[in-house]
């Protein structure tokens, strides 16, 4: 598991939480998740092994999917949706899934302490999507990889782009904060993240996600090099 260093960490940062969201979220997914599940979580957790931290975990959308062999720390800051993961943990049975509270911008962990982290429909709702991808490079070691699933702003749509401008600020009061615009695939490259691989699936009208793996560019070598 991603180990603790109470004098080198930041403490955790207690949410109020969304108990409605929360009570729906699950319900209002349902209809993409039966497509996101079998294509998209199958890859994204369901490959992680060894170490893996996630963040943002939900109502533990992801949990049956990791391999048995596989550490999990899943963590997760509203105590609404918090209590709905470890209800399904729970009913799971998988002993290797370790459920935690914490925020994405401020990980109770040591730095280069987890292979994998992952992260499905997260950064949309963080409040600054910088500190929390700069939180995952810290926790990744050298040569980790950061699994995700993001849904973005629609930049080949003028019409739905705008759409999606013009309802963030109703749809972040409603969401959880949540931002149908953020380009998220930048702000992983201008948080130093390389894009390995990077595959688009539609979610919802006009709406698409885009999921894959990225590494620290740090740990990329250069083109014409060899990795030792």
């Amino acid at each position: 598991m991603p180990s603790e260093a109470d004098t080198a960490v930041p403490p955790v940062t207690k949410h109020k939480g969304h108990r409605w969201f929360a009570a729906l979220y699950d319900r209002m997914g349902a209809r993409e998740e039966r497509h996101l599940g079998p294509l998209v979580r199958s890859r994204i957790a369901g490959e992680a092994d060894g170490r893996v931290l996630e963040i943002g975990a939900g109502t533990g959308a992801n949990f049956p999917y990791y391999p048995a062999d596989a550490q999990v720390v899943a963590t997760e800051p509203d105590p609404f949706m918090l209590k709905r993961a470890r209800d399904r943990l729970a009913e799971l049975g998988s002993s290797n899934i370790e459920v935690r509270e914490a925020s994405a911008d401020a990980l109770p962990f040591e730095d280069a302490s987890c292979d994998h982290v992952v992260s499905t429909l997260v950064l949309c709702s963080v409040p600054k999507q910088a500190p929390a991808l700069a939180e995952l490079r810290r926790v990744l070691k050298s040569d980790g990889t950061f699994r995700f699933l993001e849904h973005v702003r629609n930049d080949d749509s003028r019409l739905w782009g705008t759409m999606q401008d013009a309802i963030t600020p109703l749809w972040r009061w409603f969401g959880a904060g949540c931002h149908p615009n953020r380009e998220t695939q930048r702000a992983m490259e201008n948080a130093g993240f390389h894009i390995e691989w990077l595959e688009r699936t539609n979610i919802a009208p006009g709406t698409y996600a885009i999921y894959g793996v990225a590494r620290a560019a740090s740990a990329v070598p250069a083109k014409g090099t060899a990795a030792v």
